[in-house]
């Protein structure tokens, strides 16, 4: 085995546009841990849809979720870090998209919550990714313990939303997280450096990670292992700063990145 940690985004990465394992990439992944790699999913997502996906794997350990902004013991359900957010920043980017008519939802480590309605299509968007939303009345006050906020539209919606937010200054940071998808967080989560704490913890030299993504959340962790790979699905932005480049999401690119660097 070349790698000691391979670290997997979830969704464009490792499962296919509906959100399936392939029994191909399944099955790579499973010999890559059998051969002594430690498999760590590393995913926009939160827990309580991570968690099966891992166990879907037939596998367990740490994980590292929202963004880096929530590392998780997936057996126990403990959380080993996390990085909450300012809520007074927070109040301008849900004024903002209150205003703009832009869905939004917040997230604690293991909840997350829909001040407010859910419209059908976001409803749907919803259980594609098999998440329950908590509804909160949005009268309440915020609570404690918030890592990620994400704002969810049409590409050209989040387009735009991005071009705002990109011209403001405030003690946060907003990353895509997809075509459709905006989170904003704590400003010193990303992926990257989540990986990177894990490693050290484990005692892997960066030349001893491998670690495979599809966008613009995923470079920091591509960037920081001694070999990263983007699926031939990322944007070009993500290719550019990958090692290598793999097949795509829908053609197994998790598994065909195994056997070809792996081991």
């Amino acid at each position: 085995m070349n790698y000691d940690i391979i670290a997997l985004d979830v969704d464009g990465t490792l499962l296919t546009d509906a959100h399936v394992l392939t029994a191909e990439t399944r099955d790579a992944v499973r010999e890559a841990a059998r051969l002594g790699a430690e498999i760590v999913l590393c995913t926009g997502r939160g827990p309580m849809n991570t968690i099966p996906v891992l166990e879907e794997l037939g596998l367990s350990g740490t994980i590292i979720t929202h963004n880096g902004a929530a590392t998780i013991d997936a057996a126990s359900r403990n959380v080993l870090h996390q990085f909450d957010m300012d809520n007074a920043e927070l109040e301008k980017f849900i004024n903002f998209c209150r205003e703009g008519n832009h869905h939004f939802d917040v997230n604690t480590a293991f909840d997350l919550m829909v001040l407010g309605e859910i419209p059908p299509n976001v409803a749907a968007m919803y259980s594609g990714y098999k998440i329950t939303p908590m509804l909160r009345d949005n009268a309440l006050p915020l609570p404690s313990g918030l890592v990620k906020f994400t704002v969810f539209g049409e590409k050209e919606a989040m387009d735009s939303v991005e071009l705002a937010w990109d011209g403001w200054t405030h003690g946060l940071q907003h990353i895509r997280s997809g075509d459709f998808f905006i989170d904003v967080q704590h400003p010193q989560v990303s992926k990257g450096d989540a990986l990177k704490q894990l490693a050290m913890l484990r005692g892997v030299e960066p030349q001893r990670v491998m670690a495979i993504g599809n966008y613009f959340n995923d470079v920091g962790m591509l960037t920081f292992a001694g070999l990263g790979i983007a699926v031939a699905n990322s944007p070009d932005g993500v290719k550019s700063a990958a090692n290598a480049l793999t097949l795509s999401n829908e053609e197994n690119g998790v598994a065909h990145a195994l056997h070809t660097y792996a081991w």
